[in-house]
């Protein structure tokens, strides 16, 4: 366990920590399928999506048959806790732990509530996937870093959460996709997208093309992998209007990555501004507007006018 790092935007250096958020990309593949197997489809998936809460993530509210329950992962107090309507409930350590016995240990509790549940056993979206049933290869928890990665994607939510409020049009929620580990927010143009190429893997290519059956703008926070093995904040659109690579970007610390076809804006330049909030949204708007001015979006009908708003009184905007 590390040295605490106290504050909304504490450091999440990936190296120091990649062993746990690998394991916690399959904990929540886990925690997520459960909701996915429960819930009638969404379009663009969001019926599958985590949420952020003040303790870590959680699956929102699940019915089944008659009956309501919810699952949370708590990174303050490192508990899986699972409510139910019916005044039920059960708990899982969050400690060092392999992802086969958390599978076996969730779906044990789920069937001791009365909760059975099926999911596809195999995780989505990573290369050389193994069955949960079978991984004893990961199982690291650090719970300083994965508290500290809990207090990011809420410092990042509420930030997301404003900036998807100043648009009219079609927006997605701020929702976490354990598919890909990141949290996320999108907005739409209303326009149809030609067919995604697909081939994410180990994801079918038709709920890839019903992702993005429509043109996009989205940006998200994701705090590194293997291939990049750093925390960034990212915009992207698709379809890619020609000459976005080409656009300057705010802060001065945001560009275009060549590696991931995309605008990237490191998570550590954002912590060690004077104002966090302030650089992520400007990000946020300025990679918006290039994309949305490239493939000439109607924003004068997608955006509220200047001043027209509605800003409760004593809300501090960004």
């Amino acid at each position: 366990m590390t040295a605490s790092d106290p504050g909304p935007w504490p450091d999440l250096p990936y190296d120091a920590w990649k062993d746990t958020c690998t394991t916690l990309h399959l904990w929540t593949q886990i925690v997520g399928k459960v909701r996915l197997a429960c819930t009638p489809w969404i379009n663009h998936s969001w019926h599958v999506t985590l949420y952020s809460t003040p303790r870590g993530l959680t699956t929102s509210a699940i019915h089944q048959g008659n009956r309501t329950f919810e699952i949370e992962f708590d990174f303050n107090q490192h508990l899986l806790r699972i409510s139910t309507s019916d005044a039920g409930g059960a708990e899982l350590e969050l400690r060092p732990r392999s992802v086969a016995d958390f599978y076996h240990q969730l779906m044990s509790a789920l069937d001791a509530l009365g909760l059975h549940t099926a999911i596809h056993g195999a995780p989505n979206e990573v290369p050389h996937a193994i069955p949960f049933a079978e991984d004893e290869v990961h199982g690291s928890y650090d719970p300083e870093f994965a508290n500290r990665f809990s207090r990011v994607i809420s410092s990042t939510c509420r930030v997301f959460s404003d900036f998807r409020g100043e648009f009219l049009g079609k927006s997605s929620p701020v929702h976490f996709f354990w598919g890909s580990f990141d949290l996320a927010v999108t907005r739409f143009s209303g326009r149809a997208a030609p067919p995604h190429p697909g081939g994410i893997p180990n994801l079918p290519d038709p709920i890839t093309r019903e992702a993005y059956s429509h043109e996009v703008s989205s940006a998200g926070f994701w705090p590194g992998g293997e291939l990049y093995p750093h925390a960034i904040y990212y915009s992207y659109a698709y379809p890619s209007p020609a000459g976005l690579n080409q656009r300057q970007v705010l802060p001065a610390s945001a560009g275009w990555s060549t590696d991931l076809s995309e605008f990237v804006l490191p998570y550590d330049a954002v912590r060690s501004t004077a104002s966090p909030e302030t650089d992520l949204m400007l990000f946020l708007q300025s990679t918006y507007e290039a994309a949305a001015d490239l493939a000439e979006w109607d924003r004068a009908s997608l955006e509220w006018a200047p001043g027209a708003r509605p800003v409760q009184p004593g809300l501090a905007r960004h």
